[in-house]
């Protein structure tokens, strides 16, 4: 996680509402001890609801790691994925609507495939245009080619690739001029995604005036690469708390 410095408003941190992350995924499993104590909302844009049962488990990973290190955030839940962790387009971007309209700061998403369209597009531009930071992983089908959506956040998201303990890109992990940031993740990107959120949502937290383009900004510049990107990690890891 980043540093967020000494920099902040004590008065303005503490007055302001709790930075909110949205996790977009398969769901989560609730009762899971990294749940314990946080903020929680669920809701479920297929059926309506607030059952977030998760048949899967990815969200409960990706989840539980953005609420283990996001410091005091609040956590917004959205199932839009099957048990078998397929999205279609029509769900994510039904998601990543309702997060925007629930206040949500930051949307996670670890997810992604080869192709995009429309409906997908127009939703990734709603959420920019509200000032939401989208987190997103780089894919996990290692080649130079692009991932969605990711490949569509350009400078007013993160899309985040995944190194190992050592620090080296994972061999998995995709490449490409869209590559934003890396972060640990040895099983897949879609694990490097949620560390990155936790870290902007601690930045946002001691920086609650800031935009969504402050955030990156310091993210960015406070990675391993020393302010200079390259296609493979992007910016570079994220500096650790």
């Amino acid at each position: 996680m980043c540093d967020v410095g000494s920099g902040s408003d004590t008065r303005s941190v503490l007055l302001a509402p709790p930075v909110t992350v949205a996790i977009v995924d398969t769901g989560a499993n609730v009762r899971a001890p990294a749940f314990v104590g946080k903020r929680l909302e669920t809701y479920d844009v297929r059926t309506r609801s607030r059952v977030v049962a998760d048949a899967n488990g990815h969200g409960t990973l990706v989840a539980s790691i953005v609420a283990q290190e996001s410091g005091n955030a609040r956590i917004l839940v959205i199932r839009a994925g099957s048990s078998s962790g397929a999205f279609s387009d029509a769900n994510e971007a039904a998601a990543i609507r309702y997060a925007v309209a629930r206040g949500a700061s930051i949307i996670n998403l670890s997810l992604g495939g080869p192709s995009t369209s429309t409906v997908e597009r127009a939703s990734v531009r709603y959420a920019i245009a509200h000032g939401v930071l989208l987190v997103a992983a780089a894919g996990d089908d290692y080649a130079n080619r692009p991932e969605y959506p990711a490949a569509l956040l350009g400078p007013n998201g993160l899309a985040v690739a995944a190194v190992g303990p050592d620090g080296t890109r994972e061999p998995f992990s995709n490449t490409g001029p869209w590559v934003s940031i890396a972060a640990l993740g040895e099983n897949g990107t879609s694990f490097a995604a949620p560390h990155v959120a936790a870290a902007a949502a601690r930045v946002w937290a001691a920086h609650p005036r800031w935009h969504a383009r402050d955030v990156i900004a310091l993210l960015e510049q406070t990675a391993s690469g020393g302010g200079v990107r390259n296609d493979e990690l992007g910016y570079g890891v994220i500096a650790a708390r």
